[in-house]
């Protein structure tokens, strides 16, 4: 295998994208892996700053809002905006784990580095504020 230079870098085609069948929904979805600001944005989203200093856990939504950053259109466009999560996470628990199941896959995060992100701060998921 060859040295890759910058420009091929830059240029390559690297996230991936699949359709996936969500029959609580009534048929299929296009979703894609994130990319490194979007998964930034997202694991920066996991955590909730605290007035007097420090961090807490921000679980509300978790799922909700990896979904949101991940469906897209046939164009690659996001379905969904920030303003969608409170109505998509209303809807199946099922159908969302299962899209958030793959986006997590392809955007190479594991439960381990979600776990991690999150292990050492003491608030419950339930807190009720949040940031998209």
């Amino acid at each position: 295998m060859a040295l890759l230079t910058r420009d091929q870098i830059l240029q390559a085609n690297d996230i991936q994208s699949r359709i996936i069948a969500v029959p609580e929904w009534g048929g299929e979805v296009r979703v894609r892996g994130l990319t490194g600001t979007e998964r930034d944005r997202y694991e920066a989203s996991l955590l909730q700053e605290r007035k007097g200093g420090g961090y807490k856990q921000n679980l509300r939504n978790a799922r909700t809002r990896l979904v949101v950053l991940g469906c897209v259109d046939e164009q690659g466009r996001r379905l969904f905006n920030d303003g969608d999560i409170e109505a998509l996470a209303a809807r199946s628990a099922a159908a969302l784990e299962r899209v958030f199941a793959a986006i997590r896959e392809m955007s190479g995060m594991t439960e381990a580095d979600i776990e991690e992100l999150t292990e050492n701060f003491g608030e419950a998921a339930g807190d009720d504020s949040y940031s998209a």
